[in-house]
């Protein structure tokens, strides 16, 4: 990561971004893989049909994949325009961290929001 960082040339940058984000939605993927199991579930129990449970579930893999994708996005902006430095990182985590707590308050509070 630190290479990453001090890096001259903003193409093997994004490169690296890109890669390090593509592991590290592997490895979330395999951590997370009983919210996928379950949404399907409750998918297959709506008794849809064919089309309306492929967008459905297209919805949820863009859901998914939205919140990677801004903050790859954000980390590209910053590594582009300037060196990460420690305070835009805790304002990064606090981000993220406000998303996975309304995220999870949401499946606490409002589930059927997610049907």
């Amino acid at each position: 990561m630190r290479a990453i960082l001090t890096a001259d040339k903003l193409l093997p940058s994004l490169t690296a971004v890109a890669l390090l984000a593509v592991m590290v939605n592997f490895i979330e993927l395999l951590c997370t893989a009983g919210f996928p199991a379950v949404y399907t579930a409750i998918l297959v129990q709506q008794d849809f049909g064919p089309i309306a449970y492929y967008a459905y579930l297209g919805l949820y893999i863009l859901g998914y994949m939205t919140d990677d994708a801004l903050m790859v996005a954000t980390a590209v902006i910053a590594l582009s325009n300037r060196k990460l430095t420690e305070r835009t990182g805790r304002w990064l985590k606090l981000i993220s961290g406000i998303v996975m707590l309304g995220l999870g308050g949401m499946m606490i509070l409002r589930p059927e929001w997610l049907i």
